[in-house]
């Protein structure tokens, strides 16, 4: 069992806070859920799925246009929600937060808006080697538009971005910089600030995929001086099917909108159309209301246990992992660098990750086994994927237990 005490729960309300997620109730198969899986999607609260089953029972409406009552409730909590994550993120204004479907959908804007209407033959888009597909491909598709071409910053066998590579890279074609806050497939936390500096001396404006960062730690686009910081709800205890897009206002101003519809227009004629003001610019159609509105609540639940608490049980989790499967033989961990979040990505020998994954769910045990949309990083480790167990605010220290317990019995079965 345990060789490092857990924290009191005078620290960290441990106990309060799986009580507040039913699914962590269950069993499956015969024994208590061990949900490891929090990087992929993490669970809900019942302060989010009340908000959800709230809204719908007493406030359901389409937003904005509505003159009764049920319209005007919606649309504040709508754009109430929207001042959350204003808050969430320290953004001058509201008009800077675009709600989107997740991170995926506001990395595609960018590249479209900003990228379609900027890029042209012989500029460079920059992003690293650790990106997940959703930072790879819709840069990929916007060269093949406009003639573009993507440069790649490698990373050293600890899953680190090579800084000084970065810097050599960074040239007078480099129009934009995306790069991940934090991999969803090592665990590697960059050194965004200093990207974000080194970039705005040549005038590039960097984009941060915030996806797995926003869970573990806060955010302060304002101190970190990005140009566009993107982010989902699922993974931060909140809804599917929302997310967000933070943009300086002076750059969503002069990007053109990406999608066409309703909400987005002012005045609409045969002849032409006036576009609405931010943020609406960008959101085409009816929204995610119900969705946005769970998402600041997951923001407000988050925030209640606070970041310090949160990033002290986050780290002694990683830390007795790392440790405790440098015990097990033939155990690799892919992904080692020296800043990290909670992520432990690992390979055995003469076992598919798959395998892993379907042995650790006799277990009640749910991990991630693939390639985290993050072939690219597969490749350059030799694997053709990993098991990754991540960590979220209720996972425990026995839990680690249970886990590195299961690993061991694999390796007596598969030999």
């Amino acid at each position: 069992m345990s060789t490092v005490p857990t924290q009191s729960p005078q620290t960290y309300p441990i106990d309060r806070i799986r009580a507040d997620f039913p699914a962590l109730q269950q069993q499956i198969r015969g024994k208590p859920l061990v949900y490891l899986d929090n990087a992929a999607s993490a669970q809900k609260p019942n302060q989010v799925i009340d908000t959800l089953a709230d809204f719908y029972r007493h406030d359901f409406s389409n937003i904005h246009r509505s003159v009764h009552t049920l319209g005007e409730r919606a649309t504040a909590k709508y754009e109430a929600a929207r001042d959350t994550v204003r808050r969430f993120l320290n953004a001058r204004q509201t008009e800077e937060i675009v709600f989107v479907r997740g991170t995926t959908e506001a990395i595609n804007l960018v590249a479209q808006s900003f990228g379609g209407s900027q890029f042209k033959e012989g500029d460079e888009i920059l992003i690293s080697a650790m990106e997940h597909h959703s930072n790879i491909v819709p840069w990929q598709m916007v060269c093949q538009q406009t003639g573009a071409r993507l440069r790649v910053v490698p990373i050293n066998d600890h899953g680190e971005l090579i800084l000084e590579e970065y810097q050599r890279l960074l040239g007078s074609r480099t129009r934009l910089v995306s790069i991940t806050h934090m991999s969803n497939a090592l665990g590697t936390l960059n050194p965004v600030k200093e990207i974000i500096d080194l970039a705005h001396t040549r005038e590039i404006p960097v984009l941060l995929d915030g996806a797995q960062a926003v869970p573990h730690l806060p955010v302060d686009v304002q101190a970190l001086d990005c140009d566009f910081y993107a982010f989902s709800g699922h993974k931060l205890y909140g809804p599917t099917g929302i997310g967000v897009l933070y943009g300086k206002r002076e750059l969503l101003e002069a990007m053109p909108p990406w999608q066409g519809g309703g909400e987005m227009i002012r005045t609409v004629t045969f002849e032409k159309t006036e576009y609405n003001e931010l943020p609406y610019k960008f959101e085409a159609g009816t929204p995610a209301i119900a969705e946005a509105v769970g998402l600041g609540a997951a923001i407000d639940y988050v925030e209640a246990i606070g970041w310090d608490h949160i990033a002290a049980h986050e780290h002694a989790l990683i830390e007795y992992a790392t440790e405790m499967v440098h015990t097990i033989p033939g155990l690799g961990i892919i992904g080692t660098a020296a800043e990290k979040g909670a992520i432990l990505s690992f390979a055995l020998d003469r076992v598919h990750p798959h395998d892993i994954g379907t042995f650790l769910d006799h277990y009640g045990i749910a991990v991630r086994a693939g390639h985290h949309c993050a072939m690219p990083v597969m490749d350059f480790f030799k694997v053709p994927a990993t098991a990754r167990a991540s960590f979220g605010i209720y996972n425990t220290l026995e839990e680690v237990d249970q886990l590195i317990h299961a690993i061991k019995e694999i390796i007596k079965v598969f030999g």
